[in-house]
């Protein structure tokens, strides 16, 4: 579980990336939304993943990609939206970030969780753009 203080520092973080982002990406977001939970639901893993280990998953495009849409398909289904998540726990996890303390190990593990959340959307983002899981390895986002 995740304390509200965490869910607080994280949220910061990440409202920090966001602004830190290009216009373009900002236009993108206003497009297609950002769903922030703190882990993925086991409803959600079973629907996508059936053997895989939800506490690793960190994000999520949920849609088309731009490359794959046609005039006659926009989205996967008929009535529901394109959407980005991205899940707290999962990320904080994979930063090492424990947000109580002080000094140099904080500050370092604060880095880090900036780094994590921004890969992260990246990541999204790039499979909202028609990148694969190789192209984002390739650009560091993998």
């Amino acid at each position: 579980m995740i304390s509200s203080r965490d869910r607080d520092i994280f949220d910061e973080v990440l409202d920090r990336v966001i602004a830190g982002l290009p216009v373009r990406l900002h236009e993108l977001l206003e497009e297609v939304p950002l769903i922030v939970e703190d882990e993925p639901g086991e409803a959600l893993l079973a629907d996508l993943f059936a053997d895989v280990d939800g506490g690793d998953l960190c994000g999520l495009h949920w849609g088309t990609a731009l490359t794959d849409r046609s005039v006659e398909a926009s989205g996967d289904q008929p009535g529901v939206p394109d959407r980005m998540m991205l899940f707290r726990g999962p990320i904080i996890r994979l930063a090492g970030f424990h947000g109580t303390g002080q000094g140099v190990g904080r500050s370092r593990g604060l880095a880090e969780l900036r780094r994590q959340v921004k890969i992260t959307l990246l990541h999204e983002i790039g499979h909202h753009f028609g990148l694969d899981e190789d192209d984002l390895t390739d650009l560091g986002y993998g």
